[in-house]
């Protein structure tokens, strides 16, 4: 296969690049200030559909809405967000949510449903915003500060993994605490992924080491005993994700070229 992005290269880093949740289409994103977007062809040229840029604004992070109409970017820098209307072609920024005080936003999850946006701020703040108004619901605070943030497959739950080693799990309805538990051996959580079956937690830290735990053990035990440990990892582990049938784990580090395992 050609290179996704072929008719476009970024100038700078990329820092996002994502399939559209329904359509053909590849998103990529970066510190060129710019989101591109490219169709998915078998074995040919993978046409350059559009990029948009945005003003003085390198993009830490990028990802489509569930329902795969617009997409959010988040700045290296700003305390504000954009929103890309793929429908309207308009280009939306939000300057401030009403609530937040954050100097910087750049990392964020989505809600599976589509109903939420989680906003992971500084000195342990999270945000919850609706993902209609992107106004604030409610807010919580982990012990320490969040590095890493996961919602359940059912929405229904957050998982919050602490630069301290500690994950926090949250009932997203009433924003209250359920459990939090250890990761084992964990000196700087760094990533958090929780499988599409809610079968399986995985914890990336900063030595390298991916923990996986099943969920119940995780909901009831303070130290659960991890059911594998991934020790393959040199650098920190920055990246855990599950494919669509949890049967596949990938764990990567950005930290050095080609560090990407499937388990």
């Amino acid at each position: 296969c050609l290179p996704a992005n072929q008719e476009r290269f970024a100038n700078g880093k990329l820092v996002t690049v994502q399939f559209h949740p329904s359509a053909q289409v590849v998103m990529t994103a970066g510190h060129d200030r710019s989101v591109s977007l490219f169709q998915v062809k078998k074995f040919s040229l993978n046409p350059k559909i559009q990029s948009i840029y945005l003003e003085s604004f390198p993009i830490y992070k990028a990802h489509f809405s569930v329902d795969g109409e617009q997409v959010i970017a988040t700045g290296t820098h700003h305390s504000m967000f954009f929103v890309y209307d793929m429908m309207a072609g308009s280009i939306i920024p939000i300057p401030k949510v009403r609530g937040v005080e954050e100097k910087f936003l750049r990392n964020f999850e989505l809600s599976p449903d589509g109903s939420f946006m989680l906003l992971i701020g500084t000195s342990g703040y999270l945000h919850l915003l609706s993902m209609k108004t992107k106004e604030l619901i409610s807010t919580m605070k982990v012990n320490g500060r969040c590095t890493a943030s996961a919602f359940t497959p059912d929405s229904s739950k957050i998982y919050s993994y602490s630069k301290e080693g500690e994950v926090f799990i949250w009932d997203v309805r009433s924003r209250k605490s359920l459990h939090k538990f250890e990761d084992e051996g964990s000196l700087e959580g760094k990533c958090i992924a929780v499988s599409k079956n809610n079968q399986y937690v995985a914890c990336g830290s900063s030595s390298g080491v991916v923990n996986l735990y099943t969920t119940d053990t995780c909901l009831k035990e303070n130290r659960p005993k991890p059911v594998k440990s991934i020790m393959n990892l040199v650098t920190a582990a920055t990246c855990v994700t599950f494919n669509p049938t949890t049967e596949i784990l990938a764990v990567a580090s950005r930290d050095t070229d080609e560090a990407v395992k499937l388990v």
